[in-house]
């Protein structure tokens, strides 16, 4: 319409032939404004859609919000008014001839249509797939009435075994969120009903509590709730932050300097890309910024899974190498058990060794198929100056989030809030007085947002922490040191417990297992520590706030990650840990009367744990 629009208001032939070449680009009507349904509406939704606009397409897409495509939205096609009333016409399935003649011994309309919905009830029925959600419904209406029941009574039990209730609830709810694809229950949903689960049963029912919560574990709730909740914030805040960028092509900047059309190139470039960004921005904001990125650099939809996975792996490894980067670095490092310039220099090689092991594995799996080529990009040209305010005012706020924690000694999340409000006012006088500059504003980038990420993000770290008050967590480090015969391995394990369970609960119970007059400052345990809980984390995709954010930047399920991922991801865990021993022993001496003993003390403990099997 715009075009033909135009050409009518042309002055002369000479004007009006131009607008045959002019680029298809010039008469597109925005992403944002197209009119759309999701594939599951029906046919008249569709209709009352395009009526209430006053078009006659519309575009059907997976999911949409307000008949408008989301950043998530895979489009499916296109259809018109006419194809949906053509099918209507078409439709006799429940029409009254095909119905008299399905029912010849049923004169009423109405009695015919309702034998017509039973036999095809009856039908659904017998598909297997619908007998399996039958199964499933059937199982968790039992199962929930079970547990209301049980939590309810007061039962004994739960008195007597508080502890292993929680741990199985936990052990529940991760199998249910590790096979979503199966129960088909949202991940999101699960994770809250699991965390609050499990204070229930902490509260009223663990050691000397009488049925009703005591004063103190509410107060452990609270304290809980207010340092998942800074996470939260920070992580709302850091996504509003990327997504007001995008939407002034603000990361033009970066892809204008990215032109190769070769995969594995990409690979190895947002690998190290994304490595030294989160040594100096926390790794979950680098993971939001880089996935942001690979929307545009990567078209295909399970290549860039595999690009967020290793996003993921190399953002945890580069964290690790000072202090400002990842979480647990900056635990050690603000209890004075890691300083600045050692972590620096002891931890880069193996982070960086774990980093290159992980990425030579999970290479192997891109397959250059000239995809690149269609990816959304545009053509390399100079941003405007508008975009170049943005950008560079964003990048200035995520940046400045390290340097305002450190002066004034808040939190980063509030830190990170006072970037978002300064980015809002920022984008408010830019637009002022422009009638299409809403949808470049900080309210439309928070309506992009993915609210159920959030919230199983508040799921899962609340359900960490019950463990960590209830003490279970500690009972688990005390067991790795009674049991296993050295720190390293400590440290290794406790690298690998952090795949499945938050690494600061695991990090801040080995703080309080060893003292600081016995382990000083950056002694090796408190280096190993770090490297461990920080790269370990990339083993499963629930390992790391940056895995769990992934899970709703590209829906990345848990059984998806630990068949293409997690081996490449253990392999360079495991070379981390080796350079570092094999540094360590180089740099103090002592190469061959360090690694050689522990080798064989490990070598002994899964030898007597064989035995005792048999």
């Amino acid at each position: 319409m715009q075009f033909s629009t135009q050409r009518a208001a042309a002055a002369n032939e000479e004007e009006s032939a131009a607008f045959l070449i002019s680029p298809v680009k010039d008469f597109i009507t925005p992403a944002s404004k197209l009119i759309s349904v999701a594939s599951t509406d029906t046919a008249n939704m569709a209709i009352v859609a395009m009526q209430q606009a006053g078009v006659r397409h519309v575009v059907v897409a997976d999911s949409v919000q307000n008949y408008r495509l989301t950043p998530s939205s895979a489009i499916a096609g296109v259809v018109s008014m006419q194809d949906v009333m053509r099918q209507i016409q078409k439709d006799e399935r429940l029409s009254l001839d095909s119905l008299q003649q399905k029912f010849p011994g049923l004169k009423d309309p109405m009695s015919q249509m309702r034998e017509e919905i039973k036999s095809q009830a009856n039908e659904l029925a017998r598909d297997p797939e619908t007998a399996k959600k039958d199964l499933i419904r059937v199982g968790t209406a039992v199962f929930s009435a079970v547990a209301v029941g049980g939590f309810l009574s007061g039962s004994p039990w739960l008195h007597d075994h508080a502890n292993i209730a929680m741990i199985g609830i936990f052990i529940l709810g991760y199998t249910f969120i590790i096979f979503e694809e199966v129960f088909e229950f949202d991940k999101a949903a699960v994770a809250i009903l699991m965390s609050t689960g499990m204070w229930v049963t902490y509260g009223d029912y663990y050691g000397e509590s009488g049925g009703v919560a005591s004063k103190e574990i509410v107060a452990q709730l609270g304290e809980q709730l207010s340092e998942v909740s800074e996470i939260c914030f920070f992580l709302l805040a850091a996504s509003t932050i990327v997504e007001v960028v995008d939407a002034h092509q603000g990361f033009k900047v970066v892809t204008n300097r990215i032109t190769t059309t070769s995969k594995k190139t990409l690979f190895w470039t947002i690998g190290f890309l994304t490595f030294f960004l989160s040594a100096i921005l926390n790794n979950l904001t680098v993971t939001i910024v880089m996935c942001s990125l690979l929307k545009k650099l990567v078209p295909v939809e399970k290549d860039r899974k595999l690009f967020g996975a290793m996003v993921v792996v190399a953002a945890n490894a580069g964290g690790v190498w000072t202090p400002i980067g990842d979480v647990t670095t900056t635990m050690l490092w603000m209890n004075n058990q890691l300083s600045t310039i050692p972590t620096v220099t002891e931890l880069f090689l193996p982070s960086i060794v774990c980093l290159v092991g992980s990425l030579a594995f999970l290479v192997n799996q891109v397959e250059e198929d000239g995809s690149l080529e269609n990816s959304s990009l545009p053509v390399p040209s100079d941003l405007a100056t508008r975009g170049n305010v943005v950008f560079w005012s964003g990048i200035a706020s995520l940046l400045a989030v390290p340097v305002f924690a450190e002066f004034t000694g808040l939190p980063p999340y509030l830190a990170m809030l006072t970037g978002l409000g300064a980015m809002w006012t920022l984008t408010d006088i830019i637009h002022m007085g422009e009638e299409d500059g809403e949808a470049l504003k900080v309210p439309a980038a928070l309506s992009k947002l993915d609210t159920a990420g959030i919230l199983f993000f508040l799921g899962i770290l609340m359900s960490i922490g019950v463990l960590d008050k209830s003490g279970i967590l500690k009972d688990l480090a005390v067991f790795l040191n009674d049991n296993l015969p050295s720190q390293d391995i400590i440290a290794t394990v406790i690298g690998l417990a952090s795949a499945l369970i938050d690494n600061v609960p695991l990090v801040a119970a080995t703080q309080g297992m060893y003292e600081l007059a016995d382990y000083g400052t950056d002694d090796r345990l408190w280096q190993l520590i770090a490297l461990c809980a920080g790269t370990g984390g990339s083993i499963l995709v629930i390992g790391s706030a940056s895995g769990v954010a992934l899970m709703g930047l590209e829906k990345v399920d848990f059984l998806w990650y630990a068949k293409k991922v997690s081996v490449g991801a253990a392999v360079g865990y495991f070379a981390g840990i080796a350079t570092y021993l094999a540094q360590d022993a180089l740099l103090h001496g002592s190469l061959f009367n360090s690694i050689v003993p522990e080798a064989m003390a490990a070598v002994d403990m899964v030898g007597t744990s064989v035995n005792g099997l048999f």
